[in-house]
């Protein structure tokens, strides 16, 4: 697992991933902001994600902190004709007034999720389920349908987008990994879990649950914690590349071959 980390873990597989809208900006608040997008939109093919995404970020003109922190009513226009899987003008636009609140009332994207995790220990929650509560509640005239496109671990999502963002922005001294924000250790990041990783993990002898929701994420992050304390989540990277090359799993680590 380990050396697959480091074969995977490379500048090169930036081009290729929705973390390259991060590596696009210089200022930390646009990296932020922009990150979310991505995570967020990271919903099927990654090339369509990519194309999806850019095209969002051009509509903002290359400067989300910029936008989101001066959106007014007049600038929802530049979202028409927008869509991305089950995304519409509308779920962008109460996104957009969401990190807008966001961004007055806390002054930064990190110190809002930082009183979501500090809420989520103070009340024994998983933290994603905190993040969805304060997120929608800046917004109370949200509609419904955009709630969908924000995990709650209340409803045993797996959360792998949201986690997927934590990826990028807690985890420190990676290629890829930004490691913008301080408010959480690495050592308490759960691992995004998508259909792929999951499978692979489960060949591995590495997950037991059939189905890919919260205890799924729970037991998973418990396997890979005994091989990395510190780090688990970096085992992301080792699960996709050997999803991609699954023929190069030797055999005698193959737990269950048809999972």
């Amino acid at each position: 697992m380990d050396r697959w980390v480091d074969r995977v873990e490379s500048p090169d597989y930036i081009d290729s991933d929705p973390v390259l809208f991060m590596h696009a900006f210089n200022n930390p608040e646009d990296q932020l902001l922009a990150g979310f997008f991505a995570a967020t939109m990271a919903w099927g093919r990654r090339d369509i994600v990519i194309r999806k995404v850019r095209d969002f970020l051009n509509r903002m003109g290359n400067r989300p902190a910029d936008f989101i922190g001066n959106f007014s009513d007049r600038d929802a226009r530049h979202f028409d004709g927008f869509k991305h899987r089950t995304f519409k003008p509308v779920d962008m636009i109460w996104l957009t007034k969401i990190l807008q609140s966001i961004l007055l009332k806390y002054g930064s994207f990190e110190n809002f999720w930082e009183r979501c995790y500090q809420k989520s220990r103070q009340n024994d929650r998983p933290l994603m389920s905190v993040f969805h509560e304060n997120f929608f509640a800046q917004q109370p005239a949200t509609p419904r349908r955009t709630y969908k496109h924000v995990s709650n671990a209340d409803k045993k999502s797996s959360c792998k987008r949201l986690y997927l963002y934590l990826r990028w922005t807690i985890r420190k001294d990676s290629p890829v990994d930004l490691g913008l924000m301080d408010f959480m250790p690495p050592s308490e990041l759960m691992v995004p879990l998508d259909v792929h990783v999951a499978r692979q993990a489960r060949i591995l002898g590495l997950l037991s649950r059939t189905y890919n929701d919260w205890w799924a994420v729970q037991e998973l992050t418990e396997s890979l914690r005994t091989l990395d304390p510190s780090d688990p989540a970096k085992y992301d990277y080792a699960l996709f590349g050997l999803g991609v090359n699954a023929d190069e799993i030797p055999a005698e680590f193959l737990i269950n071959k048809q999972p």
